[in-house]
């Protein structure tokens, strides 16, 4: 499938903002199964200075600067992307979580140290006694680590109610699972903590679903959202995506734009301001198909 994803933030101040920095994770990247054929960034007012590069995570990134007063601040990516379909994967038949936690946390020859460092918690995926206990179910001695990667996705699903006010950008997962609700982000880092409460190399992935409007209904233009979810790494398989929200291991209808220990690595927008006072801000995301299955 090749996709042309757009993706506009509008924020409107009610004093005027003197000057600005920010960096932006939006931008794609580049996976196995995703070839990018063209990215753009419109950003009003025009930045003074600007640098693109990569973060820590191999993300790319842009950094930009505002010094002139402004009221209002609109971004507009624009990415045609072609997502290929991923490998099949037998969730059953890979290794042991024990082995794979062993091979992490002592590692020996050949161990990817990128892997490794999303065996242990951040800050929004911190491990407690809850997390552990809800985690324990998925991952019984002796099944495969992507098996129980799986299960804990499935479980997720069934458990937990899809509520966009319950919960924002900061709420802790210990939260989250005790009131049983909340949105794709929060769903990623229970899924996380869970993971790596046993030691699994887990990360978080940021990225768009294609989306279908009910049926009879036409698709209404920005109705999309950016989505999470998240990937477990086996030396055999490399690292496998699970979407906890849809129950779904994901394939042509996800696109991964970032990945990171957690959403504040890959917060789409991030910076400081001087000046603004309150505001406002108006997103809209469009996911359109340019060209059928093959």
């Amino acid at each position: 499938m090749i996709y042309d994803v757009s993706h506009r933030t509008g924020y409107r101040y009610s004093s005027a903002v003197t000057q600005s920095q920010h960096v932006f994770h939006l931008a794609p990247r580049e996976f196995e199964n995703q070839v990018i054929h063209r990215h753009s960034l419109l950003i009003e007012p025009a930045p003074n200075a600007r640098s693109n590069r990569q973060d820590y995570f191999g993300n790319p990134i842009s950094i930009l600067e505002i010094d002139e007063d402004h009221h209002e601040f609109v971004m507009h990516a624009r990415t045609v992307v072609e997502v290929k379909r991923r490998p099949g994967i037998a969730p059953a038949q890979s290794m042991g979580w024990e082995q794979l936690r062993t091979s992490v946390t002592q590692p020996r020859n050949g161990i990817d140290l990128d892997a490794a460092q999303y065996a242990v918690p951040s800050p929004f995926t911190a491990t407690s006694a809850p997390i552990v206990d809800y985690a324990a179910a998925s991952f019984l001695p002796g099944r495969p680590a992507l098996d129980a990667a799986w299960d804990l996705a499935l479980r997720i699903f069934d458990d937990f109610a899809f509520d966009n006010e319950a919960t924002d950008v900061s709420t802790p997962v210990d939260h989250v699972l005790k009131e049983r609700r909340g949105v794709c982000q929060d769903f990623a880092h229970l899924a996380l903590a869970c993971c790596r409460a046993f030691g699994i190399p887990a990360r978080y992935v940021s990225g768009y679903l294609l989306t279908k409007p009910p049926e009879g209904q036409e698709k209404l233009q920005g109705s999309d959202a950016s989505h999470a979810w998240f990937a477990v790494w086996t030396p055999q398989t490399g690292w496998v995506d699970f979407d906890p929200t849809n129950k779904v291991m994901p394939d042509l209808e996800h696109i991964s734009f970032a990945v990171g220990r957690e959403y504040r690595d890959v917060a789409p927008i991030t910076g400081i301001l001087l000046g603004g006072g309150e505001h406002t801000v108006d997103v809209a995301v469009d996911v359109v198909p340019m060209a059928p299955q093959p």
